[in-house]
């Protein structure tokens, strides 16, 4: 905030959660900027109708699909997000579930629990990251850090993501296959896809059934991604395993198998920017209203066709 203030003239009111609150029409008018973050209420032509001096909106986080109309970029305001920086503790979520997951950690934690004489069991031959084969499903901003990091282990990488060449593919370390084969070779597998009407349940029964006994599927993109009932099915028996930090519904009703499985670890969609790591979000936000006084490109711009792959 300190920084911001020597760059703009901060609106001096509390955060507006609502444009119908009383200082929101007196703050639109005057507003040149605006800095959104999660939960910002829908900015569509009523909106812009008020805020005729409007010339960019900067997201301190994600996804800006959810709250900017198309409008927004109809009338030529510039539009930036923070999902960059958002995405570096979502691919360090990922890794350490990567690693975690290829110990069988979180099954043999519960199973310890469970029975304390069981400290000294043998792991699985197959037990371990180095060696696996791990399918990154979507070259996204995420799923690419998740690539990035992956050439530090002992691992094969696989890809699928069908705006991906091969070419471009070697270059993130990772040959690109269909999602078919991603699930019939990998040893773990992590979604990284936008949620859109034709990515829904990208991760059905069918693939679930290609992967391998063993085989550990991740997701900390959508919920939507993966089919929950397939899912359920096929970890019951305990042939696969999962490290869910979203699910479909979000949240699971507190009586849903998956929540008390051995081989499934659910946590409650944090993987995403917490804590500490809000402040890399401002700190972005803050950088790119800067570059916007100064004349320069904005790192985290988006155009409206990228509303329809997951912008």
């Amino acid at each position: 905030m300190g920084r911001l203030t020597r760059l703009v003239n901060v609106h001096p009111g509390p955060s507006i959660t609502s444009f119908e609150q009383p200082d929101a029409g007196e703050a639109l008018g005057r507003a040149e900027i605006l800095i959104s973050g999660w939960g910002c209420p829908r900015i569509d032509a009523s909106v812009l109708d008020r805020a005729p001096k409007l010339r960019a909106c900067i997201h301190a986080a994600g996804t800006v699909k959810k709250h900017l109309d198309p409008v927004v970029f109809e009338r030529g305001i510039t539009v930036s997000s923070a999902a960059a920086a958002n995405a570096v503790p979502v691919a360090e979520y990922t890794l350490a579930a990567l690693i975690l997951g290829a110990k069988q950690t979180f099954a043999r934690a519960r199973v310890y629990a469970d029975n304390p004489a069981q400290f000294a069991a043998a792991a699985r031959a197959d037990t371990g990251l180095m060696g696996c084969t791990v399918g990154v499903v979507g070259a996204s901003r995420i799923g690419r850090l998740v690539l990035d990091r992956l050439r530090t282990f002992d691992v094969t990488a696989l890809v699928h993501d069908p705006y991906l060449s091969p070419r471009d593919a070697r270059r993130l370390g990772a040959d690109l296959v269909d999602l078919d084969a991603l699930c019939r070779r990998s040893d773990l597998v992590t979604v990284h896809a936008p949620a859109l009407p034709e990515t829904r349940h990208l991760i059905d029964g069918h693939r679930l059934g290609l992967l391998r006994d063993g085989a550990v599927l991740i997701n900390t993109a959508r919920g939507v991604l993966v089919d929950t009932d397939a899912l359920t099915r096929h970890c019951k028996d305990g042939r696969i395993s999962a490290v869910l930090d979203v699910t479909d519904p979000e949240p699971l009703p507190t009586d849903h198998p998956l929540l008390r499985m051995h081989n499934v670890f659910v946590t409650p969609h944090i993987a995403g920017a917490q804590g500490r790591e809000l402040r890399r979000l401002g700190e972005f936000a803050t950088a790119e209203v800067g570059r916007l006084l100064r004349g320069e490109p904005l790192l985290g711009a988006v155009q409206v066709h990228q509303l329809t792959v997951g912008a």
